[in-house]
């Protein structure tokens, strides 16, 4: 779920509006996208891109390791099992508002599949310095630039927000998940937070959460065992109980998933919880910073 350089890239929906704003900006940044998709142009050429009728007819001309959906929600169902089908090793679904029984189809046949979803409602994966896949501007060296720091979010606007207070520190990221805000989604804070640990490239995380669900409290239960420094900041301290506020997914039932549980879980996990994105930055920056050597 971490885009390298390498990876080629099929978008499905690329000849649409915002397929092909958001291509070209990924192809500026770097991203090899190899392939369209497009039911109704396949044999035509986009964005010197060739385009097929089906992602499965795509991989039979090209090596696919990535795709991202451009689809709208009544048909994303149908994309997304092709991207399934077609071998697809990590499939971001940026469509939001898919019907629930389109996506437990979906997340049933991914569960026997190699394919991984990121989202759905996803804003998408970047990796300053080598490419993004999605909807978060990793063209803009003014909000993401290379670094050390790994980035999840649920949000794609804290995330961004977050992403640039990291640089404007000069911190930088060396990878920003966009996991979604759907209640039910492919990849979790928790999975998001093993890439992380294990990725050589990041040397401390920064979590970005919300209320609502589990998510956080599952992934502390995680972070108790790493070594990495770990920050923390978690939207919707002052919304109301049992209201839901922004993402489908950011709902609080029967005092579960508040913040004060949320902010608890991490804390008891070594986690420093930040009141504000640029407090989390503040705390990030004192947790990183080497130690001057004592004078001889």
């Amino acid at each position: 779920m971490i885009y390298r350089r390498e990876q080629k890239v099929l978008v499905q929906g690329m000849t649409g509006k915002q397929g092909s704003f958001w291509s070209e900006r990924m192809m500026e940044m770097g991203t090899d996208i190899v392939a369209g998709v497009h039911p109704k142009r396949a044999g035509e050429s986009h964005l010197g891109v060739p385009i097929f009728k089906t992602a499965v007819e795509a991989a039979k001309h090209t090596p696919i390791d990535v795709s991202v959906i451009f689809i709208p929600p009544a048909m994303a169902k149908e994309a997304i099992i092709d991207a399934i089908d077609a071998g697809v090793e990590t499939i971001v679904t940026l469509t939001e508002h898919i019907p629930s029984h389109d996506v437990l189809e979906i997340f049933a046949r991914q569960k026997i599949s190699k394919s991984r979803i990121v989202g759905p409602n996803t804003a998408g994966i970047v990796t300053p310095g080598e490419g993004f896949v999605g909807i978060m501007p990793g063209h803009n060296p003014n909000i993401f630039a290379p670094g050390q720091v790994g980035v999840i979010s649920r949000s794609g606007s804290l995330g961004t927000l977050m992403c640039l207070n990291l640089t404007r520190a000069r911190l930088g990221q060396s990878a920003f998940i966009g996991i979604g805000g759907d209640p039910i989604i492919g990849t979790t804070t928790r999975d998001a937070l093993v890439a992380l640990d294990h990725d050589e490239r990041t040397r401390s995380v920064v979590l970005v959460g919300e209320i609502g669900g589990g998510m956080e409290e599952e992934a502390a239960e995680y972070a108790r065992g790493m070594k990495k420094p770990i920050v923390s900041f978690i939207a919707g301290r002052s919304s109301p109980p049992d209201k839901k506020m922004g993402h489908a997914g950011a709902i609080v039932t029967g005092g579960k998933g508040g913040y004060v549980t949320k902010r608890a879980a991490l804390e008891k996990a070594g986690v420093r919880v930040a009141d504000t994105p640029a407090q989390a930055v503040d705390f990030l920056r004192v947790m990183t910073a080497k130690p001057v050597a004592a004078a001889s």
